[in-house]
């Protein structure tokens, strides 16, 4: 009975990455990858919205242009259909099986970007949440914190910009204070990292706050 349990995997670790557009997400998901697999543990690396064929498909009907206009609550069912699939399909048996996970944005990306860019509200994402998710939740939250127009203006620099790029700096006004709502309400998962800083800084914050987690893995 014993050398049945001892065979169970412990879980592996959720680990998101978020910010507006242009706070450099995908050179701290490069470091943290770097990091994680110095560690020699097994990682997924995947993204939001998609992770899967499917998802990826619904990825690009939300981040297209339309001849019609998007409506708000369509383009968060969306969201969720592309996370349920994510889910069941790659992050929840990733993790069960041991596995870490660094996905590049989640739910508080829908909660920033629809339920704040959007002014949506929570309400409606919490019940989706829920039904979506259960009691998963990230073990760690990492939030790039930059101003949006200096943001912008480097997304910009990137080249064609899609749907949600082109949005008003408004938007983007209510996407970063949303996301920094959410940061102060939940301090254990969420960690803000200034990204208006060298990128030496950033890194050695992500590093911190990273370390941090494997320490509590480990017992340390």
């Amino acid at each position: 009975m014993s050398d049945t349990i001892n065979q169970i995997p412990a879980p592996g670790k959720f680990i998101t990455i978020e910010g507006v557009e242009g706070v450099g997400k995908s050179t701290n998901i490069a470091f943290i990858r770097e990091l994680l697999e110095q560690r020699g543990l097994e990682l997924l690396v995947t993204r939001e919205p998609g992770g899967t064929e499917l998802a990826e498909q619904i990825r690009e009907l939300l981040l297209a242009d339309h001849t019609e206009p998007v409506d708000p609550t369509a383009e968060l069912l969306l969201m969720f259909a592309a996370r349920a699939q994510h889910l069941h399909t790659r992050i929840e048996p990733a993790l069960a099986r041991g596995c870490w996970v660094l996905c590049d944005r989640f739910t508080d990306a829908t909660y920033a970007y629809q339920g704040g860019g959007r002014q949506l509200g929570n309400g409606t994402i919490q019940i989706l949440e829920q039904l979506v998710q259960g009691a998963l939740r990230p073990d760690l939250t990492i939030i790039l914190d930059l101003d949006p127009e200096t943001g912008l203006s480097r997304a910009t620099q990137r080249g064609e910009l899609d749907r949600f790029e082109k949005e008003k700096l408004e938007f983007f006004q209510r996407v970063r204070a949303t996301y920094l709502q959410r940061a102060a309400a939940e301090p254990a998962r969420c960690a803000v990292i200034d990204a208006g800083q060298p990128l030496e800084q950033v890194k050695s914050a992500t590093l911190e706050v990273v370390e941090r987690l494997l320490d509590t893995e480990s017992g340390g």
